[in-house]
C-alpha cells in the first residue's frame, strides 16, 4: 500500500466485502455483470402468448389471424421450461419480431379504427353515414405472404395437401352460420378446377374409401399430393368447432391454390380462371362444367393447329401440282390436282381422328389406313404429330407432355362408358373415371350421356338388386358396384366384373398405400390380382377344397382298382423293388434333414458368438431389433392363422379342429386370457376373483 499521504482516503483491501461505496469498474471486476430479468436464456428466447399480444398491441383474434396467415406456430423450448412459465404456449422471439414488421398488422389496426367509426355512426342512428363508410373499408391481400412462404413452385406443391383437404371440406359444408354462400361457392369452384386439371392430365394415381372420407393421391410434376374428400352426406355443423380459425386458413389456402392452378393451367396453354359464368348460382361450380370449358379451349387450340398444318400441306401439294403441269401436260396436271384434293381430305380425316381419339393405338391404326394415299415423308410427319398430340395436353410453346405412366393410366378405361345411378356418389368416382380415360354419364338434366345410350358399357349401381327401371336397358352392358372402378384404378388392370356384380358380396377393398413386402403379409385377394396381372388364372388354395377333391379322386381310383384288380395282380418281385426304392428315398430325406439341422445349429452358434463379442450398447440395440422382428412375425402368423380358419370355414363350415368359427373364436380368447393370467401371476398377483365367504 505504501506510505499514507495526508488528505487522501485510504484504499480498501481486495479482501474486504464489496459495498455501495465501491466503484462500478471495481464491482464488475469483483462480481461480474448483473443480468437483468428476462434478458438472457430461455426467458429471452421464448415468450408467452400474453407477452406477444402486449408487444404487438393487437387483440387475441387478430394475433391468431396474423399467426395463421404468416405461418407462425408455437414452439417448445429445447431445454427446461422456465419455472414461472410451465404449461404455457411459447413463441420464439424471432417469430414475434417478424410479426411486428408485417404490413398486415397496420391493416388490422386500420380496420379496428374503421369499425369504431361505423359503430359510432350506427349508435347515433346515422344510417346513411354508416352505409357510406361501409364502402370505405380497408382491404388487404395475402399475395405477398404466398410468395414469402413459398419461394419455389415445388414448395407450394409440397404444402398443398392441407389446402386441398380444407377446400374440399368447405365445398361439402352447407351455407349456415359463419359459413357464407360466397365461401362455399368459391370452394366448389376451386375444387372443380383442381379436379378438371387432374382428370385432363391423368394425375390421379391412388384412391381409397375409408370411414373418414375418400383419400386421393395425384402425381403433379413429380410431387405426390394426397387429400381427403368428405363423403356426400348431409353435414351437420358442430358447435365446438371454431370456424373463425378455419375461415382464416381458408382465406390463405384460397390464394395459394389460385396461384398453383394459374401456373398449372398456364403450363398446358390455358388461361386461369376458366371462363365459367354464374358462380353465384352454384350450378356451374362442378367438375363437368369446368371440364367442358377446359376441353373446349383445348379443342379450339388443337383445331387452329390442325388447320395450320392442313394449309401447309395444301401449299406443298399445290407446288407439286404446278411442277407436274410444267413437266407433263394438262392431263397429268388434272390427275395431280385430284391426288392433291384427296391428300387434303385424307389429312383432314387424320386430324379429326387425332382430335377425337386420345389413345395412341387408335391413332396408329388411322395412320396405317391412310398411308396408301399419303406420301411417305408426309405420313411420317403426321404419325409423329399424332403421337405428340396423344401424349401432350395443350397447344403452343407451353404444352405439357404426359409421361409413360400417365399415358398408361389414361388408356386404362379408354373406350368404356360409365353410367352412374342416382344413389352412387358422383364426385370422386367421376374424377377417377375421367382421369383414367372413361366417359361418364349420370341421372340428371346436365348429363352428357342418357341412360338409353347404346354406347354405355358399365352401369354403376349401389343397390341390393336391380330395379325395374333397368329392365329395358341393353343386357350386353355390365351392372357392377362402385368399388370396381377404384380397385381397377389402384391395381392398373381391368378386374373381372363377376366379383362386383349387383347384390354380390364384395371382395376386400385393399389400401394402395400398404406395402405387402414390408409388412410381411400379402392378402389373398392381392395374390389373386397379381396373378390376373401376370396373365394367369387364379388357383384357389383352399385346403378343404383340395381334401374334398382328393377324397373324390380316391373313391374313383378305388372303384377302378376293384374292377381291374380281379384280372391284374402285381408280382412279388415288383413290390420288393418298390420297397427298396422307397427305403432309399427315406434315407436320402433323413440325411438331408440332418445336414439342414447341422447347418442351422452352426448358424445359431455363430450368432451367439457374435453377440458375445458385441459391446453392451450394441447387444441391447440388437436385442431391440430382434424383439421388433419377433413382434412383427407374431402379427403375420396371427393373420395367416385367421386366414386359414376363414378358408376352412368357407369350405366345410368348420375349422381343422372340427369347431365352428364362433366356437374357435371363444377358445382363442380363452387361451389368450390364460396366457395373460400366467404372465400376471409371475408378478405375484392374480386376476382370478376371490370367492366371498357366506356369512351364516
Amino acid at each position: 500500500m505504501g506510505n499514507r499521504v495526508k488528505g487522501r482516503v485510504k484504499k480498501k483491501s481486495m479482501k474486504m466485502a464489496s459495498h455501495s461505496s465501491m466503484g462500478s469498474k471495481r464491482k464488475l471486476s469483483r462480481m461480474g455483470k448483473k443480468q437483468k430479468k428476462d434478458h438472457s436464456g430461455l426467458d429471452a428466447t421464448f415468450i408467452g402468448r400474453a407477452a406477444c399480444i402486449k408487444r404487438l398491441q393487437v387483440s387475441l383474434k387478430d394475433f391468431r389471424r396474423l399467426c395463421i396467415l404468416k405461418g407462425v406456430y408455437p414452439r417448445e423450448p429445447r431445454g427446461r421450461a422456465p419455472s414461472n412459465k410451465k404449461r404455457q404456449v411459447f413463441y420464439h422471439i424471432k417469430d414475434v419480431r417478424a410479426l411486428a414488421h408485417e404490413p398486415l398488422l397496420q391493416k388490422f389496426r386500420d380496420f379496428k379504427s374503421f369499425m369504431k367509426k361505423v359503430r359510432r355512426a350506427s349508435g347515433r342512428n346515422e344510417q346513411d353515414e354508416a352505409s357510406r363508410k361501409d364502402s370505405l373499408a380497408p382491404v388487404y391481400t395475402v399475395h405477398h405472404l404466398v410468395k414469402e412462404r413459398y419461394p419455389r413452385f415445388l414448395d407450394a406443391l409440397g404444402d398443398l395437401d392441407d389446402a386441398l383437404s380444407l377446400i374440399f371440406l368447405f365445398a361439402a359444408l352447407p351455407s349456415q352460420g359463419r359459413i357464407k354462400t360466397k365461401v362455399t361457392n368459391k370452394a366448389k369452384s376451386l375444387a372443380a378446377s383442381w379436379s378438371a386439371y387432374c382428370s385432363t392430365t391423368s394425375s390421379i394415381t391412388k384412391c381409397f374409401v375409408s370411414i373418414k372420407g375418400v383419400y386421393l393421391e395425384a402425381l403433379v410434376q413429380n410431387s405426390k399430393i394426397c387429400w381427403v374428400v368428405p363423403h356426400s352426406f348431409t353435414q351437420n355443423i358442430p358447435r365446438d368447432v371454431d370456424f373463425r380459425v378455419m375461415l382464416t386458413f381458408f382465406e390463405f389456402y384460397e390464394n395459394l391454390l389460385g396461384f398453383v392452378l394459374y401456373k398449372l393451367y398456364n403450363d398446358i396453354g390455358v388461361r386461369f380462371p376458366l371462363p365459367v359464368t354464374d358462380f353465384d348460382a352454384g350450378a356451374s361450380s362442378t367438375l363437368h362444367s369446368h371440364l367442358h370449358v377446359l376441353n373446349g379451349v383445348l379443342r379450339d387450340a388443337k383445331g387452329s393447329a390442325s388447320t395450320a398444318v392442313a394449309e401447309a400441306v395444301g401449299t406443298a401439294s399445290s407446288k407439286d401440282g404446278d411442277r407436274g403441269i410444267s413437266g407433263v401436260g394438262e392431263k397429268h396436271a388434272n390427275t395431280k390436282n385430284n391426288k392433291s384434293q384427296s391428300l387434303l381430305k385424307s389429312v383432314g380425316t387424320v386430324l379429326n381422328k387425332v382430335e377425337d381419339d386420345d389413345s395412341s393405338d387408335d391413332c396408329a391404326n388411322v395412320d396405317d389406313m391412310e398411308t396408301e394415299e399419303i406420301s411417305s415423308p408426309l405420313g411420317a410427319v403426321l404419325k409423329q404429330m399424332s403421337h405428340e398430340q396423344a401424349t401432350t395436353i395443350g397447344i403452343g410453346t407451353d404444352n405439357l407432355a404426359l409421361d409413360e405412366d400417365a399415358s398408361k393410366r389414361k388408356c386404362l378405361f379408354t373406350g368404356l362408358t360409365f353410367f352412374f345411378s342416382r344413389e352412387v356418389p358422383k364426385g370422386y368416382l367421376e374424377l377417377v373415371s375421367l382421369s383414367y380415360g372413361a366417359k361418364v354419364g349420370w341421372e340428371g338434366v346436365d348429363s352428357p350421356i342418357s341412360i338409353k345410350d347404346p354406347s354405355v358399357t358399365h352401369f354403376i349401381i349401389d343397390r341390393p338388386k336391380l330395379s325395374s327401371s333397368f329392365e329395358n336397358i341393353v343386357q350386353s352392358s355390365e351392372f357392377i358396384q362402385p368399388q370396381w372402378i377404384l380397385d381397377c384404378a389402384n391395381f392398373h388392370v381391368l378386374l373381372p366384373c363377376s366379383k362386383y356384380a349387383v347384390g354380390a358380396e364384395l371382395p376386400p377393398h385393399l389400401s394402395p398405400w400398404v406395402d405387402d413386402e414390408e409388412e410381411g403379409y400379402k392378402p389373398a385377394y392381392a395374390e389373386e390380382i397379381e396373378c390376373i396381372k401376370n396373365g394367369g388364372s387364379f388357383v384357389d388354395n383352399n385346403p378343404r377344397k383340395e381334401e374334398s377333391i382328393s377324397k373324390v379322386e380316391e373313391k374313383v381310383t378305388l372303384n377302378q382298382d376293384l374292377e381291374v384288380g380281379k384280372d391284374e395282380v402285381m408280382s412279388d418281385s415288383d413290390t420288393e423293388v418298390e420297397e427298396e426304392d422307397d427305403s432309399s428315398e427315406e434315407d436320402e430325406e433323413k440325411a438331408l434333414n440332418k445336414v439342414e439341422q447341422q447347418r442351422l445349429r452352426e448358424d445359431e452358434e455363430a450368432k451367439k458368438l457374435a453377440k458375445g463379442m458385441m459391446s453392451k450398447k450394441a447387444a441391447r440395440l440388437y436385442g431391440r431389433m430382434q424383439h421388433g422382428r419377433q413382434e412383427k412375425q407374431k402379427k403375420v402368423d396371427e393373420l395367416n392363422r385367421k386366414r386359414k380358419d376363414i378358408e376352412l370355414v368357407e369350405g366345410t363350415g368348420k375349422t381343422a379342429a372340427g369347431e365352428t368359427m364362433l366356437k374357435a373364436k371363444v377358445t382363442r380368447l380363452k387361451g389368450e386370457r390364460r396366457s395373460i393370467e400366467k404372465d400376471y401371476e409371475k408378478t405375484e398377483g392374480s386376476m382370478k376373483k376371490k370367492k366371498r365367504k357366506k356369512i351364516v
